[in-house]
């Protein structure tokens, strides 16, 4: 009779320590922040911000704005998905550089696409290099930082 009731706290422990446990390790790369870039064009400017990326079935999902300075009528917005595979992040929290590739559609549905490369500085932080080609002879380079986990804002 004495043994019945701390039978029932203990399993509710293992169950709770089991689950605790099988808490998926990507689970803190679900979302990432990009700080804004910038980077120079022939006679102007072109700065690139990010909404917080939120990954979902291996694709990070993110808006975009770019504004092109003085020429303000090139300005866009749209949409960026990167693929990101599993292992792919799991080489960045080994501290490894890993090569990603996306796409991007602007809101007149033009697709753009993207390239890059992350550089770890430690699991949650680094630089990132990100092209967009916009055209056969166009290529944007912006160099930034990321930070992932559910604290980036």
């Amino acid at each position: 009779m004495f043994r019945r009731p701390l039978l029932v706290p203990f399993l509710a422990l293992a169950v709770a320590l089991a689950a605790h446990g099988a808490e998926d390790p990507l689970a803190r790369y679900d979302r990432v922040v990009v700080e804004p870039a910038k980077t120079s064009i022939y006679v102007g400017s072109v700065t690139m911000a990010f909404s917080p990326a939120l990954r979902k079935k291996g694709i990070y999902e993110a808006d975009y704005s770019a504004k092109v300075f003085p020429f303000f009528f090139m300005n866009e917005k749209g949409k960026l998905f990167l693929e990101a595979p599993d292992d792919a992040l799991r080489r960045l929290a080994r501290g490894e550089t890993v090569d990603f590739t996306g796409r991007g559609v602007n809101a007149d549905g033009k697709e753009r696409r993207f390239e890059g490369r992350a550089v770890p500085a430690d699991a949650a932080t680094g630089k990132l290099k990100v092209r967009a080609i916009v055209s056969k002879r166009i290529e944007l380079v912006f160099n930034t930082t990321y930070r992932f986990g559910p604290e980036a804002k």
